[in-house]
Parts: C-alpha cells; structure tokens; sequence
C-alpha cells in the first residue's frame, strides 16, 4: 500500500502540497515557489483559495499557535475558524478568561 500523503502549506506563496507523509524522518520541507520551509498542517486540511486573504491570515494565527489539520477518530479535525472576525472573538475570550489560546480557537462555540 503507497504511503498516506499530508498537507504542507507555504503562507507567504499562500500554496498548499499534499506530499509524502515524513513517518520518522522530520526533513524539512520547502516551497517550490519561494524555498522558504513549509508548516506541515495534517492531512484533514483544505485550503482557502489563493485570493482569500482574512482566511490566510486566519490560517497563519492558528498555525503559529500550534493549531494543526490532523484525522480524528471521528472523522475530520473537528472546528477551526475561518474568519479574522472569528479569531479575533476568541482572542478576547482567551484573554478575559485565561484559557489558553490555542484551545480556544479549536472551540465549536463560545458560552
């Protein structure tokens, strides 16, 4: 059986590559474009269209936040915002409540 393939994203080329997952071996990846390192991202992402520029930016505050794309048991790799608006929402819950912001962003719904 060939071996699964994951997502790696460029966010300055706003690109995505389904390659070869890395299994032991954590070799970094580069852009084709721009030879800047690729974020591997999982293999449950899909990305926003090249244009969308809130939804990259979107995508980069939860990927510096360690915020990743992985299969779950159930399926898909549950909620991530898609909007600035959304995050922006959860950065100010994260900050009156002290959660931390990475779980907060993976939240379904604020109460």
């Amino acid at each position: 059986m060939p071996p699964g393939k994951t997502s790696y994203v460029c966010l300055p080329c706003r690109a995505s590559y389904k390659q070869p997952h890395p299994g032991h071996c954590a070799h970094v990846r580069v852009c084709p474009r721009c030879a800047e390192p690729q974020i591997h991202v999982g293999s449950a992402f899909a990305a926003p269209k090249r244009r969308d520029a809130s939804a990259w930016r979107a995508l980069s505050v939860l990927l510096h936040a360690g915020v990743r794309f992985h299969k779950s048991c159930c399926g898909g790799p549950g909620y991530r915002p898609r909007t600035l608006r959304e995050v922006r929402e959860r950065m100010v819950y994260a900050q009156t409540t002290g959660e931390p912001f990475a779980q907060v962003l993976v939240r379904r719904e604020l109460p």
